[in-house]
């Protein structure tokens, strides 16, 4: 209809009733669309393309204000040239735009080429027709863009289309705050993620394994080096030497950590629930398979898989498990369809695998498959020198758990430095918990790591390692180090004889004695 042949009041009211249903439908349509998708910018793209089919409004135009920038961006825009959009901004106040955003309400233009404002940076819209502007709040507060369209034709019905627009401009208000709600909560898993991920690192870290002998040293160099590619790992060692430490750094330290890092004992299953364990099963495989389980392989696709103890499996399951290290496939217990799998296997064991190969025990191949980079952790009594680290270390550790301030004594380092600790790190970190646990006052000297069990008479007539990394060796001159220490250390050193202790403290045998008893010492008899 144009401008130039009036409607009669009849004709006008049934465009009216025309219009209102074209525009009542293309908003029920726009709901629909706004309702469907998180990705505002192709969201917006359909809504304009709803408008332009339904709404009878040409080239939609949706542009919001960049919080980075400060200028109204082009979102969405109804065009066969979508790369427009990419080029134009609007400052708050600059050109039609720019004012209805600074002026915060909708702007009516009966002939768009009359207005001097009219900037036409996108080429697109016709100088002859009327172009409407609305801006887009978010709920009561002020502007944050402007959605603005220009109707086919110039009629009389100006106000009404600009109502319409108002009515998508609220919807379009929603959307963009329930999208930029989104994004923020987004955001902040992600930033979570990566703090995450940073502590997991940090955790599971070399910082974590503590050690400075020549032996750890080699196991660190040994992490480093191998952590960078996918070759199978064995590591070699006493039980409670730290292997999944070493593990967990490998891991956590390589191209996979952002990947699943997935661990099993294999010790602790009989060997059908293995194989279930590692291969998952199928829906009624076996009694009690109600359902299908994805198995550990599958969990740790892309990923690491840890098996501990590998050398406590049967040889009946050692084939199975040489097939999936081989060609990386294997199938669901109860199923058919073979998987493939990326999986890194680390493998720890306490065995001696290869005298397990000569008896036949342990298949020779598997053997091969699994000792592609060995990696062997030293006992605790090979690295003597760091236990006084190892002590400080796990001290703090408990003092976390405890929520209390602990301390570790020299003479209780002198002490547990004597001992060959047998069952390793682990049994050192049982002691520790146990001292502080024993500690009242929250110091841990050496009649409180007599409580734990350890014979400390016996082991303090044991000569103290050479050339420790960091140990209490004292000066029994400095005055600055505690004197029941300093008494201690003395009597160490000269075999518990008082009057060599004596001697290296600068004192009487008079004195000496008098120190023990106010000081209350307990004398070692040998």
């Amino acid at each position: 209809m144009n401008a130039d042949f009036p409607v009669p009041g009849s004709a006008e009211q049934a465009c009216r009733l025309d219009l209102l249903e074209s525009q009542l439908s293309a908003l029920f349509e726009v709901s629909s669309v706004l309702s469907r998708s998180l990705d505002l910018r192709q969201t917006l793209r359909e809504v304009l393309g709803v408008l332009h089919e339904r709404g009878r409004l040409r080239h939609g135009m949706v542009s919001l204000l960049s919080e980075d920038r400060g200028e109204l961006l082009i979102s969405a825009l109804h065009t066969d040239d979508q790369n427009a959009a990419d080029r134009i901004a609007y400052r708050p106040g600059e050109g039609i735009i720019g004012s209805i955003l600074s002026r915060n309400r909708p702007w009516i233009l009966p002939r768009i080429g009359d207005e001097p404002r009219f900037l036409d940076r996108l080429s697109l819209y016709d100088p002859d027709l009327p172009f409407i502007g609305v801006p887009i709040r978010l709920g009561e507060g002020g502007a944050i863009g402007v959605f603005a369209a220009q109707p086919p034709f110039a009629d009389g019905l100006l106000e009404e289309r600009a109502r319409f627009l108002e009515m998508v401009a609220n919807l379009i208000g929603q959307a963009v705050r329930l999208a930029r709600t989104v994004e923020a909560e987004q955001q902040a898993l992600r930033e979570e993620r990566d703090k995450l991920r940073r502590e997991v690192k940090g955790t599971h870290g070399f910082d974590s394994i503590i050690g400075h002998t020549d032996a750890m040293r080699l196991v660190f160099d040994q992490v480093r080096q191998v952590a960078k590619w996918n070759t199978t790992v064995l590591i070699r060692g006493e039980s409670g030497t730290g292997k999944e430490l070493i593990a967990d750094a490998i891991h956590y330290n390589s191209p996979r950590a952002r990947a699943a890092f997935v661990k099993l004992n294999c010790a602790a299953l009989p060997d059908n629930l293995l194989e279930s364990e590692l291969f998952g099963h199928e829906k009624g495989a076996f009694t009690g398979a109600i359902s299908q389980r994805k198995g550990r392989f599958e969990q740790a696709d892309g990923g690491t898989l840890f098996l501990d103890e590998i050398g406590e499996i049967t040889p009946a399951f050692q084939a199975k498990l040489l097939r999936v290290l081989q060609e990386g496939e294997f199938e669901r217990v109860g199923g058919g369809r073979t998987l493939k799998v990326d999986v890194r296997v680390i493998a720890a064991t306490n065995r001696d695998l290869e005298a397990e190969v000569r008896a036949g025990d342990f298949r020779e191949d598997l053997y091969y498959r699994l000792n592609v980079m060995p990696i062997r952790m030293p006992a605790l009594r090979e690295r003597i020198e760091d236990i006084p680290d190892l002590a400080r270390f796990l001290v703090e550790k408990v003092s976390r758990m405890q929520g209390r301030e602990l301390s570790i004594t020299d003479s209780a380092l002198r002490i547990l430095m004597r001992h060959d600790w047998p069952g390793n790190v682990r049994e050192l970190e049982n002691c520790m918990e146990r001292a502080a646990v024993m500690s009242e006052q929250g110091i841990i000297d050496r009649d409180v790591i007599e409580l734990t069990g350890l014979n400390v008479a016996a082991l303090a007539s044991e000569p103290l390692p050479s050339t420790p990394a960091k140990t209490s060796t004292i000066d029994f001159n400095d005055p600055d180090i505690d004197e029941r220490e300093r008494v201690i250390a003395a009597l160490e050193e000269a075999g518990w004889v008082q009057a060599k202790a004596a001697r290296l403290l600068n004192m009487t045998p008079r004195q000496i004695a008098y120190r023990i008893q106010t000081l209350n010492i307990k004398m070692r008899q040998f």
